[in-house]
């Protein structure tokens, strides 16, 4: 089995050149953190460099996301922006192509450095780029299940209240996300007790997670939380929650809300309740906390059912995100 948690993605606004570097020595103690040697720290500084010189020079509010994945070796970096997009993406992946009289190295260099990259764009709505950079294998192998999250913490806030993690093993994922109740330290336990629990037995219904977590999180502040259970092989999506933590399956053809019960976790929560549904072949299930807008078009992930679930998350964080509370999207996918 294997089990994929990460902390919250640092965010670092690139409104001039001069923010590239203080998200530069941010990757730099990322990739100790995450015992990275001194190539592939390398490689992250000129992924993060070419990213945040990009996002600076040409794009509308543009965002640098960084974050750890120590357990997995590598460092998750995202670039977003609100446009004006990329009209010719084949092309801009060609060293020597530039709109700007640069070099025009930029993508294809991060597309060669990093261990895994995806990249989607559309016009003029903006760009999405993901790259991953480790010296490990790489995660997710042997699954028929691939997953994806992006997390950031509330305005003002050093930490995330907010809490993701996946069990991964053959065609079973689980994902548990979680959301302490407020914002700050005290929120980010609560949400890391969560975690905690749900890791003693990953694969347990998400009926007996939910009761063994709501008890652990008795001596926290409390947490809504999401549990799902996927199965390709049976093609069913089992699920528990409480509180307002979001599921939904998402497809070209169909849009489904997985239901949760009133109360929160450590505090009030009646005897936990579990639904199973039919999984469609194509659609991804999302998860979100409350810190993203709930009614968002299902049309707006249509682009990317078939890549990597990271880029959905993003999508929905950059254009769906309240702005006003800790905000996480996490998303799982049948592998093609």
């Amino acid at each position: 089995m294997e089990v994929i948690s990460g902390g919250f993605h640092a965010v670092f606004p690139m409104e001039d050149g001069s923010r590239v570097g203080e998200a530069r020595r941010h990757a730099a103690q990322l990739a100790l953190d995450c015992g990275l040697d001194e190539t592939e720290a390398g490689r992250l500084a000129l992924v993060v460099t070419e990213l945040g010189n990009n996002l600076a020079r040409h794009a509308v509010r543009g965002r640098l996301l960084l974050s750890p994945r120590p357990a997995l070796g590598e460092v998750d970096v995202i670039a977003l922006d609100e446009g004006p997009g990329i009209a010719n993406l084949e092309r801009s992946l060609v060293d020597g192509f530039s709109t700007a009289g640069t070099p025009g190295t930029g993508l294809g260099a991060v597309r060669r450095l990093a261990r895994q990259f995806d990249i989607h764009s559309s016009v003029p709505g903006g760009t999405v780029v993901l790259a991953r950079v480790g010296a490990g294998p790489g995660p997710q192998e042997g699954h028929a299940i691939c997953v994806g999250a992006v997390a950031i913490a509330a305005p003002g806030e050093r930490v995330c209240g907010d809490g993701w993690a996946f069990a991964l093993q053959g065609d079973v994922a689980a994902l548990l996300v979680a959301d302490g109740l407020g914002h700050g330290p005290d929120a980010a336990e609560a949400a890391a007790a969560a975690i905690e629990a749900f890791m003693e037995d990953p694969l347990a219904s998400p009926r007996v997670l939910l009761a063994h977590i709501h008890q652990r999180l008795r001596s926290t502040r409390g947490a809504a939380v999401m549990l799902l259970q996927a199965d390709v092989a049976s093609g069913t999506v089992r699920s528990a929650g409480a509180g307002n933590v979001m599921a939904r399956l998402v497809s070209g053809t169909s849009d489904r809300a997985l239901l949760s019960q009133h109360g929160t976790a450590g505090i009030a929560v009646r005897t936990p309740e579990e639904q199973c549904i039919a999984w469609p072949e194509h659609a991804l299930l999302v998860v979100s906390t409350d810190g993203i807008e709930t009614r968002w078009p299902p049309t707006v992930l249509a682009p990317l059912l078939g890549r990597d679930p990271t880029l959905a998350a993003a999508v929905l964080v950059r254009d769906h995100c309240r702005g006003r509370d800790d905000a996480t999207v996490a998303v799982l996918r049948r592998k093609d």
